[in-house]
């Protein structure tokens, strides 16, 4: 780096050793470096001008023209104020300024042109009232607050002006945008191309038509126009995925140099005696290409580090248990970690019912075992005699201990940590082979970048008669109609799932809860058995409600998020989510996940209000 960009901030002009000291603490910037690299987060264009009459309730940061021509004098004390009535020659609206009117007044003309910029303030009351804290004209008006105010014939800012992230502090120093503005643009002006150093090789710059770090620092603050923006923006973007990419390949260099001399060489009587005698089915294609792969790794003396991707109901279990048993014919045990118990559990029964058909001794570790059962584990594991544990967290404790870990499964990954999860690794003396799962799609460039120090398997394939699950959005002000096609549901002898974001109302967020949405399905469905389960009920009362659902004893079961991994019942055939944009895009696939697992078609309604942002909707 150049010294010129390692230079104290305090020495550009305008800033000063006290602005320095707030920037510092408040936005970590000390140098013209970090100054450059402070990126706006947002741009208003400023290279088209707006009528009066065309301003609306939705226009953000606009410009206009026109003149002043008035100065009035309102309110009295802290509510005083200077207004300026202000035409386009066609419509009349009123800049109202807070604070020293005297440099207003004295600064700017009656009857001359002007460029006004600033974000309207509408106002649907009475005239002379507040709303927000700022002043309005009159009912039905808006009027601008404080706005620049720039002659016509100067050098006014066109194009794309940036807009920076500032606090309170920063502001209360005049480092609001306009401040950091200015000190970026006169850092731009004292920094040249030289001082600059280039951070790609100019082959990759080539190849992918990248601008040099030193235009791109330039047009990301003071954009030309849209194209140079993107490049600005494509330039950054590709440099910190760059780096992030070298440093996991060299973390997965590291990696594939390491041995842990734990090869599975054989494939034995549990795995043969399992898929020979016990498998009621034919695996997908997918299956056997994953499990290929897996074994290829198992085979070598490097540690196996996989990520394995499949949709809900893909198989990915299957793929686990088969995994499981050829460490068990090598002569190692397995783990098998889910991030809740309903999981855990779920995963238990089904390993257990078809592994201990082989002689395989499977074993369940929950924070809820007793101690008794603790205890006895913990014996089981050191001497050797549990070939699988299948747990939750429990299974990071201290006390849990094996005597041969070869295989650590991690059931739904992104719900544990990393330091969670490397718990599992101090199990053995030799770190064992690993594999993660996870329902959640993602994207091959984004696996390559999130788990580049991973090998990825992909189930991309369901079992045979398995339908796709459809997906609809409805509003919330057409409950009649989705209450008709539950019913229909029902009586074809389905199931139905109905999720809330919230336990109880709060009088804040404006979304569907629980308790209110129970009492609801009770009433419009009173010929049906409605359960519920939340995070706060007791574990026996939680089991109680579930076993009435899985039975088939219950049609209906609302809930929280608790059901979003874990729950299995392949007669349930629709999913209804409320306030669905309350939810993240990996909860809502999950949760759709828990539909879809029977033959029957399946649906996913996904239930808003009207009130969406572009981005949610």
């Amino acid at each position: 780096m150049s010294r010129l960009l390692d230079s104290d901030i305090k020495f550009l002009k305008g800033i000063g050793p006290n602005k320095a000291a707030v920037f510092a603490k408040e936005a970590k910037v000390e140098t013209i470096s970090d100054l450059l690299h402070y990126y706006p987060y947002k741009y208003i264009d400023r290279s088209c001008f707006m009528k009066l009459r065309d301003i609306n309730s939705t226009s953000s940061y606009i410009q206009v023209k026109g003149m002043i021509l008035s100065f009035s004098q309102q309110g009295e004390g802290r509510k005083s104020r200077l207004v300026a009535r202000f035409t386009d020659g066609q419509d009349y609206t009123d800049l109202v300024f807070f604070g020293n009117s005297r440099y207003i007044t004295e600064t700017y003309k009656i009857n001359y042109p002007y460029i006004v910029f600033g974000k309207p303030s509408f106002f649907a009351g009475h005239g002379g009232s507040t709303a927000g804290g700022q002043l309005f004209s009159s009912a039905g008006t808006f009027n601008f607050v404080n706005p620049s105010i720039e002659p016509v014939n100067e050098n006014v800012a066109k194009g794309f002006m940036p807009v920076y992230s500032t606090t309170e502090k920063m502001k209360k120093c005049y480092l609001n945008t306009k401040g950091v503005q200015k000190a970026v643009f006169l850092a731009l002006q004292e920094v040249h191309e030289a001082d600059v150093p280039e951070t790609l090789p100019a082959e990759i710059m080539a190849k992918y038509k990248l601008p040099s770090h030193y235009e791109a620092l330039q047009q990301i603050h003071f954009p030309k126009d849209v194209a140079s923006l993107d490049r600005a923006r494509a330039r950054f973007k590709f440099d910190e995925l760059f780096y992030i990419q070298l440093a996991i390949l060299k973390q997965a260099a590291n990696h594939s140099n390491s041995y842990n001399d734990m090869p599975f060489l054989k494939v034995g009587d549990f795995f043969n005696n399992f898929y020979n005698n016990v498998l009621s089915f034919e695996l997908t294609g997918a299956q056997k290409r994953v499990i290929k792969e897996i074994r290829s790794d198992l085979r070598g003396r490097k540690q196996m580090n996989r990520l394995l991707q499949g949709d809900v109901g893909s198989g990915k279990t299957m793929v686990a248990m088969l995994t499981m048993l050829l460490a068990a014919d090598n002569g190692y045990q397995a783990c098998i970690v889910a991030p809740t118990e309903i999981l855990a559990t779920q995963h238990f029964d089904s390993i257990n019912t078809q592994l201990s058909q082989v002689g395989v001794n499977v074993r369940l570790l929950t924070g809820s075992t007793k101690k008794k059962d603790r205890d006895e584990i913990s014996s089981g594991l050191l001497s050797g005699d549990i070939n699988i544990l299948v747990g939750t967290h429990a299974v990071f404790e201290e006390y849990v201990k094996f005597k041969k870990l070869g295989l650590a499964i991690i059931d739904e990954q992104h719900r544990f940590g990393v330091e969670q999860r490397s718990r599992l690794w101090t199990k053995n003396a030799v770190v064992p082979h690993v594999l993660v799962m996870t329902a959640t799609p993602i994207p091959r460039t984004l696996a390559m970048t999130l788990y580049g120090d991973l090998d990825v398997s992909v189930i991309d394939e369901l079992p045979p008669g398995r339908k796709p699950i459809q997906t609809i959005h409805r509003y919330d002000n057409k409950k009649a109609q989705l209450y008709d096609f539950l019913r229909k549901e029902i009586q074809k002898g389905r199931q139905v799932y109905v999720v809330y974001p919230l336990i109880e109302g709060n009088e804040k967020l404006d979304y569907k809860d629980l308790e209110a949405g129970f009492e609801t399905f009770k009433e419009v469905f009173p010929e049906y058995k409605v359960c519920m389960v939340h995070g706060r009920m007791k574990a026996a009362d939680k089991e109680e409600e579930m076993r009435k659902f899985i039975s088939g004893e219950a049609q209906i079961l609302l809930a929280t998020t608790v059901i979003e991994v874990g729950v299995n019942v392949p007669n349930a055939s629709v999913m209804v989510i409320e306030s669905a944009e309350r939810f993240g895009l990996s909860q809502l696939h999950q949760l759709r996940g828990r539909v879809g697992r029977g033959a029957e078609q399946s649906y996913c309604v996904l239930v808003s209000s009207y009130k969406l942002s572009n981005d949610t909707r």
